[in-house]
């Protein structure tokens, strides 16, 4: 598995992933950074950039990249570079999601793996990765790659969530 930067390349690919969750009834891609609504792929790939870039005003800057293996986008990471108030409470520092056809195959733990390597070139050196509580597969994800568990908290929509730390 490596993580790639989305490219105007990998357009029908990105959209097969985005339209694969909704056809498994999920209106929610973690670590999307906004693929979900993303009618227009290219204005989606300005937006990536420009938070990357640090250019919208409420957004901490992140770095999306897509999890692929054998030429397939199996999954997508969003990596942000430093926490707010809102990405302490309910977002953390890494979301991911795995395509729905490509899930229980170990990716989510590669995929969180290079994000944490990602991380530590980004100067990160602790952090933080929450999941919903009812969510095992990604809370064994997080406690594969070395997650310590602080409490729970409470996410958007009143959703009971789990809080891990993970040193890099």
């Amino acid at each position: 598995m490596q993580l790639i930067r989305p490219t105007i390349e990998l357009k029908q690919k990105a959209l097969a992933f985005r339209q694969a969750h909704f056809d498994a009834g999920e209106q929610h891609i973690a670590g999307g950074n906004g693929l979900k609504n993303a009618e227009i792929y290219e204005d989606w790939l300005t937006h990536i950039n420009e938070t990357e870039a640090g250019k919208h005003e409420f957004l901490v800057p992140s770095s999306t990249y897509f999890a692929v293996v054998d030429d397939e986008i199996v999954g997508i990471v969003d990596i942000r570079h430093r926490l707010n108030d809102h990405l302490l409470k309910v977002g953390g520092h890494i979301g991911y999601s795995i395509h729905p056809s490509h899930r229980r195959k170990g990716y989510a733990r590669s995929a969180l793996r290079l994000a944490l390597e990602k991380c530590r070139q980004l100067g990160i050196e602790k952090a933080l990765v929450i999941c919903d509580k009812d969510n095992i597969g990604s809370k064994k994800t997080i406690l594969n790659n070395g997650g310590v568990f602080e409490g729970e908290g409470v996410g958007e929509n009143g959703v009971i969530t789990l809080r891990y730390w993970i040193e890099i």
